[in-house]
């Protein structure tokens, strides 16, 4: 008979342990929607290791229903010192159920009980009927459920570093038995359920006990025997704390669950439900090791017929007919657009349509005057994207009137898709399969050689924009998102386009030249460590650096990991203060890190052509409207150390002569939110000119002016700013300033106190939210939030968390777009040329000579892009690199 694998998960434990293991990543990992997915992605991160590990034939997530358990009902205080659970963390939840759906994992709770009774009780059956069980938690507790055949594995870092416990091993450790850790919990109490115990009983005095007498009634039945006599005074007025205990430290063995075993059985992945959970959550990581389904890739078999020509040197003149609006699709495979091969493309009109592979064609004035013509219009998928690629080969695009990637994002920011075929089936279009079913996916996604599959794909692809075209404008209309779609993203489209082929030059002997500084400084710093340490070792070693550290060197070692000890970054910060050798290992992580990543990535893509990079901007990524920059992303490079500031230092100008030139808008959400909330405190300190920090800090810590405000009060009162802004929760403001969350709870009242209109727009913008189903920004951007009425409280709470941030983001990345589209309008009379955006910057390159003129012209056009209820402020500065441009 074939050996059955049990495996059991202690669902709200993991996520717990994930959460918190990656929570100094908090900002960093979210997703488009804005949703953390620490949790998440730390949850899935376990499922690999332990499904690797275990191969189970069953398996199942067990969480607790509530905080309302028959242990509340026995003890009224248990786990009620607990804090309540960070909103961050809390919003995940729901998703993780959506995880483990998607990778065709049960999971399960019970009404009254925890999740430990669930797993206690499916483990005892799954003893009693010959499975061989791992359960897997952050909770040492459920080492009593260890038996011969279930071995429980308790995360120790993370959560994928375990140790395993077996009843030997148990014994070997605590000297007792699986079953007795009970009577230990029983005596010592237990602060995080938050049951008392006996006083002055500790561990070891607890491990003892039972040892010696087997169990708490046996340490009660034998008390005579006991030495001390305080013990025995503590454990004779602690008797009915110790029974209590035992009551509550007991996992059950017997709940009255709904489920049996056999509605555990894993089969293994939904494979499109969890790609398309995986690219919701934005974890590229995990979609690349997503396996390859077997079989060759094919059209989907119901769409119906479609015919198509295959255009050739000999048969362009049949394109003369084309007039008015013209189709027109340019197909590159690979994710970036400056670097692809130019596959193939497909043009036509009202269903004849032409395809081919020979991209040269293109070139050719039958097409080229077609795709040049300003009196044709283009409709097309992704004009930016097609703009570029047509740039490469000397074809100027122009009049798109319809890009059915951009007005589906525009209708529907949660459905960012790159995939035409993905796209399509959004709006109940059935006629084209995805790229993937055709192309493939990862190192196997590759351009069909059969013609009749290649060419039936482009003709789809041109028919499903020619399709979709009236559905959707018509759609555009009734969001009134006309004039946002025509006036500010359409246009956009073609400036950011022509901004990323024009590039920004970079010095590659100046990042050399910066390379070779920080390897002598870097080899300063080993030979400082050396010297501290008093031998040599590989530093990059977590082994042999925690033998240095906590073995050598007798530093307090704060955690231990499978392999020996964690010298993570948050250890070594809280270690810092004990030696030098540690700052100076920071600091040597914090260089190669730049070394590696910026300097010799950089170096990597700098263009042997023109010696430029050539960033692309995703237009249709975010949730509100923001720009993204990749390949490289020029919006990430580091500011926070002169190191990663000096990185600035090799983007120059592509003249001699000429100077980098950086205008940027000051705090711009900030004012957004004064301007829509209407809250006159707010609206007073920007027209008064103030700090807006120092007023807010003003007012929160009860000064009479802002010269009382100190550096760290105003550093505490911008956090809060900024937190609001984005929807912090007290959780998260305690762990940006390093307060208690009930300080921070204070701070986030007293602000809303202050500015008492800032709270009545969070109210009522969620209020319309419930009322609608989504927010809008100041161009009538909006952003559906199905989950705001949701009878989930986690789901609904992030609902409401991001209709109140989401208009300020979105309102703010209106803005500086305007004035994109302004600025670009009026750099035509100049040289000057906008190179990049990064965040609420704009940076352009200028001969020196306009840098007088452009000191006026940039922020008047910024300054007045829109019109708020305060003024827009802009800061001006240049230099002869971006770095002395700030």
């Amino acid at each position: 008979m074939a050996e059955k694998r049990l495996l059991l998960i202690d669902g709200n434990s993991i996520a717990f342990r994930a959460f918190y293991a990656l929570y100094k990543s908090l900002d960093r990992f979210t997703n488009a929607e804005g949703l953390h997915t620490t949790a998440i992605y730390g949850f899935n991160t376990m499922l690999d290791t332990m499904l690797a590990k275990v191969n189970p034939t069953n398996a199942l997530v067990a969480f607790d229903a509530g905080k309302t358990t028959f242990r509340t009902e026995m003890f009224s205080d248990y786990k009620g010192q607990r804090d309540k659970t960070a909103s961050e963390l809390s919003e995940q939840l729901p998703f993780i159920h959506d995880l483990l759906a998607a990778r065709g994992i049960q999971s399960y709770e019970l009404k009254d009980y925890e999740a430990d009774d669930i797993i206690g009780t499916l483990a005892c059956q799954a003893d009693q009927a010959g499975y061989t069980t791992t359960i897997v938690t952050g909770d040492r507790d459920l080492k009593q459920l260890a038996t011969d055949q279930t071995t429980v594995a308790v995360s120790k870092r993370g959560v994928t570093e375990v140790d395993l416990f077996n009843p030997v091993k148990i014994h070997e450790t605590m000297g007792i038995t699986p079953i007795q850790i009970i009577d230990v919990k029983a005596l010592q109490g237990d602060a995080s359920d938050n049951y008392p115990g006996v006083e002055k009983v500790g561990p070891k005095t607890a491990q003892t006990l039972i040892q010696d007498y087997g169990s708490v009634e046996g340490v009660y039945d034998h008390l005579d025997e006991v030495s001390g006599k305080k013990l025995k005074e503590h454990l004779i007025s602690g008797k009915e704390n110790a029974l209590l205990g035992k009551k509550l430290a007991t996992i059950i063995r017997d709940a009255p669950l709904t489920i049996g075993l056999e509605d555990t059985k894993y089969d293994g992945i939904h494979r499109e439900e969890l790609i398309a959970f995986y690219e919701k959550m934005n974890f590229q990581s995990f979609l690349n090791r997503m396996p390859m389904t077997d079989g060759e890739p094919k059209p989907v078999a119901e769409s119906e017929a479609i015919k198509y020509t295959e255009l050739t040197e000999d048969n362009l003149d049949q394109l003369g007919d084309l007039s008015g609006t013209v189709d027109f699709y340019l197909e590159m495979i690979d994710e970036n657009y400056h670097t692809s091969a130019i596959n193939g493309f497909a043009i036509g009109q009202d269903g004849h349509w032409f395809v081919s592979r020979n991209a040269s064609l293109i070139k050719r004035q039958e097409i080229r005057g077609l795709l040049e013509n300003s009196e044709v219009k283009k409709d097309v998928f992704d004009a930016k994207r097609t703009y570029v690629g047509l740039r490469r080969l000397g074809v100027d695009l122009k009049n798109v009137d319809f890009d059915l990637l951009l007005v589906s994002y525009l209708l529907n920011t949660n459905d960012n898709s790159n995939d035409l075929g993905k796209v399509a089936k959004e709006h109940g279009y059935q006629q084209i399969p995805t790229d993937e079913a055709v192309y493939g996916r990862g190192a196997k996604r590759e351009i069909p050689m059969d013609d009749l599959v290649f060419f039936e794909h482009l003709a789809r692809k041109l028919k499903a924009v020619a399709d979709l075209r009236k559905q959707l404008l018509n759609e555009l209309d009734r969001h009134e998102q006309t004039r946002l779609y025509y006036d500010i993203e359409l246009p956009i489209a073609v400036i950011l386009a022509q901004m990323e082929i024009e590039g920004i030059t970079v010095q590659a002997e100046t990042l050399e030249a910066m390379g070779s500084k920080l390897s002598e400084r870097i080899a300063e710093l080993e030979q400082v460590i050396y010297q501290e340490a008093g031998e040599e070792f590989n530093i990059g070693s977590p082994k042999q650096l925690g033998h240095i550290l906590f073995e050598q060197m007798g530093l307090t070692p704060l955690k231990k990991t499978k392999t020996g000890y964690s010298t993570s970054v948050d250890v070594l910060e809280q270690l810092a203060a004990e030696a030098p050798i540690v700052e100076n290992i920071l600091k040597y992580r914090q260089i190669t890190k730049i070394q590696h990543t910026y300097v010799e990535g950089l170096l990597k893509v700098i263009s042997p052509t023109d010696h430029k990079v050539h960033t692309r901007y995703l237009q249709t990524l975010t949730q509100t409207g923001r720009l993204s920059s990749v390949d490289p992303n020029l919006q990430n490079i580091p500011v926070r150390s002169d190191e990663g500031r000096q990185i600035r230092q090799a983007f120059v100008p592509r003249h001699k002569g000429w100077k980098i030139f950086s205008s940027d808008y000051s705090q711009i959400e900030l004012r957004v939110l004064a301007s829509i909330s209407h809250d006159q405190n707010m609206q007073d300190a920007f027209k008064n000119g103030e700090d807006i920090h120092a007023a807010t800090a003003r007012r929160i810590f009860g000064l009479s002016s802002n010269d009382e405000v100190t550096p760290d009060l105003r550093r505490q009162a911008k956090a809060v700013n900024f937190g609001i802004v984005y929807g912090i929760s007290d959780y998260g403001l305690s762990k940006n300033i390093g307060i208690s969350r009930k300080d921070a709870r204070t701070f986030i009242d007293k602000y809303f106190a202050e500015y008492p209109d800032v709270k009545k727009y969070t109210e009522d913008v969620v209020k319309a939210a419930e009322e609608t189903g989504y927010v809008e920004t100041i161009a009538h951007r909006r952003r559906y939030l199905p989950d705001i009425n949701s009878k989930n409280f986690n789901k609904r709470s992030f609902a409401e968390r991001t209709a109140m941030n989401t208009p300020i983001q979105g309102s703010a990345a209106d803005i500086i777009k305007i004035a994109m589209i302004h600025m670009q309008e009026a750099l035509k009379d100049y040289q000057a040329t906008m190179l990049l955006q990064v965040h609420d910057e704009l940076i352009f390159e200028a001969p020196e000579e306009e840098i007088s003129q452009l000191e006026k012209l940039v922020p008047s056009i910024m300054d007045s892009a829109v019109h708020l209820d305060v003024p827009l402020k802009v800061e001006s500065h240049y230099g002869d690199t971006w770095y002395d441009a700030k």
